[in-house]
């Protein structure tokens, strides 16, 4: 089951001090809103999201459609289809996709641990 590029989305307290600290490990900014209090940090294949305010836990993250830098791929396994097979295979769908509908999309589920996984497709 090919997921898509992978990232770590981390609840933060103040987006800016985190975007610092980052910085010092080599991070740099690749996208996002600053005034929105969210960043898209990047360190060679490394993808770290910094989310001010949006969520209250950190979460891994998955984007069908791209690969590590972000570039659309060709093709792709959609968030629906990755939905109904994780669905076959007895796992929970705690905010699920509109099966009914096509391109951006999302789903999330839930790890033993109470891990969020949220799988983002953007296209």
């Amino acid at each position: 089951m090919d997921l898509g590029a992978f990232s770590v989305s981390l609840a933060v307290s103040d987006v800016g001090a985190s975007r610092d600290f980052y910085a010092k490990l080599g991070f740099e900014e690749a996208g996002g809103n600053l005034d929105e209090n969210w960043l898209i940090l990047r360190n060679g294949d490394h993808v770290i999201g910094l989310f001010q305010g949006m969520f209250d836990r950190n979460m891994l993250t998955f984007n069908p459609g791209w690969d590590q830098q972000c570039s659309n791929l060709d093709t792709f396994t959609d968030v629906r289809e990755l939905q109904q097979r994780l669905r076959e295979q007895g796992v929970d769908i705690q905010v699920e996709a509109d099966e009914s509908g096509e391109g951006p999309a999302s789903l999330m589920v839930v790890d033993p641990d109470g891990n969020p996984i949220l799988i983002d497709q953007h296209r």
